[in-house]
């Protein structure tokens, strides 16, 4: 038979939730030193980086295969396009010379803003020459039913290397598997859903070796999703940041040393991720300032940000697909103390620890992947006009260590994250080599002010860093003062 691989429900659903207003891509800016791809006329060698991208694709096979859908189910399966062209995926552009980071910003703006072609494989990768400082950059948009933010860091290393060689190897030979007929399509799906039965005999049959442990896991089971579809039915507060979006995006970024978020960490207490949020609530207070919301008002708000959660195994790396849950988490927007704003974020990110959300996210898609495969879509579509989050906050670990490209040094890199319907802003953050990168996606319309936020991001996080310098002080002070003598 034809080869043709299923996607899972968690992945359709990254179909599903995708309109004309929200496009289903993760994508992300990278700037590179552009020293070893440098061509004679002071442009950057796309044909050597080509033969590179060409060279790798046999450890990454998804990016030469299509969607195509199961007659009548309407399922969703990747096949081998037989029509792929390098060309086509990996871009060419240019940025008026001398090109500057709000140039290369509103053009990442515009990419970000188109959707992917659904007839051909879903990403596309732009080289941008013409940037100052002898630097280059790549923008990837890559669909989020291939990919999650921990497997975008995974291909990643796919596509870089540690060490700055510039060798390129031959890229080994493909021929594409011929796509599977309507009928071999529909004679799959029947034999998998066959098989549904006979592996729900099997796990009854070991159900019944020990019913106690089986009644406890179904027991909590079914809480979580309790819990888990409660909170998605749960509507977040209206505010300026929920409102109906359109087509078009712009796009900040800032960067702080990674050091400095610890250094905060250690001092005050928590996580790198408790830190992150904390600084989000602090800036969203700020924003919401400016934009002339009253104290009282904005502590009336309840302001939730949607945090994902990976819910992949170790043994799940260097895979493609979704293996993410989500928390939603109450954001102290209005406590304008620092340290007891990080206080209260680590109070509540330590109850959504002990809370079964992402058990119960992950138990909705298992459900799904063996009833109808548009459960899990429907949840989320519901969920999503419920408003249960005002935001999406995501932050990504990245390695810390230099990486290269084909010789050239990777210097930053900002991810991009998509936006839901009435949700006009996504903040993703990775680390990398030291520093974490924030990207900002926002709405054009509705966020035409997305820099004061950036500058609220920056704000906040002062806050913190001072708050935890004068932590560290009164420790040292406290530590060095005499102890009384008893005699």
């Amino acid at each position: 038979m034809a080869k043709h691989e299923r996607l899972s429900a968690l992945d359709r659903t990254f179909l599903d939730l995708e309109y004309p207003e929200t496009h289903m891509h993760v994508a992300g800016v990278m700037v590179f030193d552009a020293g070893p791809l440098r061509t004679a006329g002071g442009g950057i060698d796309i044909e050597k980086i080509r033969k590179y991208v060409a060279s790798r694709l046999h450890l990454i096979p998804r990016y030469r295969q299509r969607i195509a859908r199961i007659p009548l189910d309407n399922h969703p399966v990747w096949v081998d396009d037989d029509r792929f062209n390098l060309e086509y995926h990996v871009r060419h552009t240019a940025l008026p010379r001398p090109g500057g980071d709000e140039q290369l910003k509103r053009l990442t703006g515009r990419i970000v803003s188109q959707q992917l072609d659904r007839g051909k494989p879903l990403w596309e990768l732009w080289i941008v020459e013409g940037l100052d400082g002898d630097r280059f950059a790549m923008i990837t948009k890559t669909h989020h039913c291939m990919i999650d933010g921990v497997a975008a860091v995974d291909l990643a290393a796919v596509l870089m290397s540690p060490a700055p060689d510039a060798a390129i190897p031959d890229a080994q030979p493909w021929q594409p598997q011929s796509a599977p007929s309507r009928g071999e399509l529909v004679m799959e799906e029947a034999r998998r859903r066959l098989a549904g039965p006979l592996e729900l005999g099997k796990a009854i049959l070991g159900a019944m070796q020990n019913p106690a442990e089986t009644a406890e896991r179904i027991s909590e089971q079914i809480s979580a999703v309790t819990e888990t579809l409660s909170a998605g039915m749960s509507s977040a507060s209206d505010s300026p940041f929920n409102q109906p979006i359109g087509p078009h995006r712009r796009f900040e970024w800032t960067a702080m040393e990674l050091a400095d978020v610890k250094r905060v960490k250690n001092a005050l207490g928590g996580t790198v991720n408790d830190v992150v949020l904390a600084t989000v609530a602090g800036a969203v207070g700020l924003f919401l300032s400016g934009r002339g919301f009253s104290p009282e008002e904005i502590a009336q708000l309840d302001f939730r940000a949607m945090v994902p959660v990976s819910v992949r195994a170790s043994s799940e790396r260097g895979t493609l697909g979704n293996r993410i849950a989500s928390w939603a988490a109450r954001l102290p927007i209005a406590q304008t103390n620092p340290r007891r704003r990080l206080q209260a974020v680590r109070a509540i990110t330590a109850d959504l620890k002990g809370s079964r959300q992402a058990l119960g996210a992950e138990v909705l898609a298992q459900v799904s992947e063996w009833t109808a495969a548009t459960l899990l879509s429907l949840a989320m579509r519901l969920a999503a006009r419920a408003r249960p989050f005002n935001l999406i906050v995501t932050n990504v670990p990245g390695p810390q260590i230099p990486l290269y490209m084909i010789g050239a040094r990777l210097l930053a890199g900002y991810p991009i994250g998509p936006l839901f319907l009435d949700q006009s802003l996504n903040i993703a953050l990775l680390s990398y080599d030291g520093r974490l990168y924030w990207g900002f996606n926002g709405d054009w319309d509705v966020l035409p002010d997305l820099r004061d936020l950036v500058t609220a991001i920056r704000a906040s996080f002062d806050e913190l860093l001072r708050a935890a310098e004068t932590a560290h002080a009164q420790t040292r002070t406290r530590s060095r003062k005499p102890r009384a003598r008893h005699g």
